[in-house]
C-alpha cells in the first residue's frame, strides 16, 4: 500500500488528518467565510433573517449542496420591494418597472418569460425591433459542410435548400440541440440562396422547453426605448395567443420579476 499524506493541525487537541480530509476541510471553512459576508450585505450589516435562513435552509444537506445555497443580496431586496406581488401589470407599468429595478453594472437583457397550455409549441415571429445583439444569418452551402466536419458553428441562424438537407442531416447531434436545423416552421428551409435576403435577422423561434410548457425571450436591452420593447412584447404574445398564456413574468438579467396580465 503507498504512503498517506498527513498534516498536523495544532491547537488544543492535534489530530492528524489525510490529505482529502485537509482539503475539505480547507474548502468547507471558504465556504462560510463567504456565506458569512453575503448574510452581511453590502453595507457590512446583517440582513434581517438572514443567518436563520441559511441555517435552516442548509440543514441536513451535504457539504457540497451547502455551499450552492444562494442569499440574495440588499439591492435585489430594496429593487423587490418596489413590485407589488399580487398584482397584475399590464405591458407598459411592468416595462417601467422591470427598467427601474434592474440593478446590473451592464446593459441588462430584458426578458419575458411564461407558462402556456401548449406542450410542444413552436412559432416563427419576426420582432419589430432588435432584441440586443444582431443575429448572424448563414446560408448552408460546402463552407458550411466543412465548417461542420469540424465542429465550427459561428452563426446565430442557418438556411437552406432543400438539395442542401441531405447534405446537413449528418451534422443532426450538433445542429439539433442548437435549435439551429433547417425546417419548414421556422422558415428557415428557403427555395432559393436569394431569398435569404428577406430574411430578418430578428426573426426568432418561439418554443417550448422539451419537458415543460415554459417559454423564455429575450425582448431587448434595459437601455432601449420602452417602446420598442413593447412592440416586441406585443409581437411575441401574438405569436403564443394570448389565451393560451397560463402565466407570464418579465424581468432583467439582474433584477426582481413582474407578474404581467396578458389575458
Amino acid at each position: 500500500m503507498g504512503k498517506t499524506k498527513t498534516a498536523v493541525l495544532s491547537g488544543a487537541n492535534e489530530t492528524k488528518l489525510s490529505g482529502k480530509e485537509k482539503y475539505e476541510k480547507k474548502q468547507e471553512k471558504k465556504a462560510n467565510a463567504h456565506e458569512e459576508q453575503m448574510v452581511k450585505g453590502v453595507d457590512g450589516k446583517t440582513l434581517v433573517g438572514a443567518d436563520s435562513a441559511v441555517s435552516e435552509s442548509k440543514a441536513g444537506l451535504s457539504p457540497k449542496a451547502k455551499r450552492g445555497i444562494r442569499i440574495r443580496g440588499k439591492k435585489h431586496s430594496v429593487a423587490k420591494a418596489k413590485i407589488n406581488k399580487s398584482k397584475l401589470y399590464d405591458t407598459s407599468e411592468a416595462i417601467t418597472l422591470v427598467k427601474s429595478t434592474s440593478y446590473s453594472s451592464f446593459d441588462g437583457t430584458v426578458e419575458f418569460h411564461a407558462t402556456i397550455k401548449k406542450d410542444g409549441f413552436s412559432a416563427q415571429v419576426t420582432l419589430p425591433h432588435s432584441a440586443g445583439r444582431e443575429m448572424k444569418i448563414e446560408v448552408a452551402d460546402a463552407k458550411t459542410v466543412e465548417k461542420l466536419k469540424k465542429g465550427v458553428v459561428d452563426y446565430d441562424i442557418l438556411l437552406a435548400t432543400a438539395e442542401m438537407m441531405p447534405k446537413l442531416v449528418v451534422f443532426a447531434k450538433i445542429l439539433g440541440p442548437k435549435g439551429l436545423m433547417p425546417n419548414p416552421k421556422k422558415g428557415t428551409l428557403i427555395k432559393d440562396a436569394k431569398d435569404a435576403k428577406k430574411f430578418s435577422g430578428n426573426s426568432i423561434t418561439l418554443s417550448t422547453e422539451r419537458k415543460a410548457p415554459l417559454v423564455h425571450v429575450a425582448l431587448g436591452k434595459v437601455s432601449q426605448k420602452d417602446s420598442e420593447i413593447k412592440a416586441n412584447l406585443e409581437a411575441v404574445l401574438k405569436a403564443l395567443g394570448p389565451k393560451q398564456v397560463v402565466k407570464a413574468y418579465m424581468t432583467s438579467t439582474m433584477g426582481p420579476s413582474v407578474k404581467l396580465a396578458v389575458n
